[in-house]
């Protein structure tokens, strides 16, 4: 996930889209952390595209079945990732949702300022 998270934030900073970069990364690292950990797939993929002023990520792990929002126990150290995911993408004016089948997970973030 390190790797993953470092990619986005360079990319980023390369396009001018410092604002973006810790909810960006967060949002990379929970994607693909649940790709590798939820998925029984052998790839992991991470696209990142600029399109009409939106930041589109996006995590694709062969394996249809899309991610499912549980609701975390209290005292749990883990679920809360696409909970996180969807509270930044509104944040951002976006939205995240799954494709083929569920293989990919995406997240679009509204660009601001120069990024656009």
């Amino acid at each position: 996930m390190r790797i993953a998270r470092r990619v986005t934030a360079a990319r980023l900073r390369y396009c001018g889209s410092d604002a973006l970069v810790d909810d960006a990364t967060v949002i990379v690292s929970e994607l693909v952390t649940n790709a590798i950990l939820h998925s029984g797939g052998t790839q992991v993929t991470l696209t990142m595209a600029v399109r009409d002023g939106v930041l589109h990520l996006a995590v694709h792990d062969e394996v249809p079945g899309g991610p499912v929002a549980c609701a975390a126990h209290s005292e749990s150290e883990r679920g809360r990732g696409l909970f996180l995911v969807d509270a930044l993408a509104r944040e951002h004016g976006g939205k995240w949702g799954s494709t083929n089948e569920g293989a990919t997970i995406f997240c679009d973030l509204a660009l601001t300022g120069a990024a656009q």
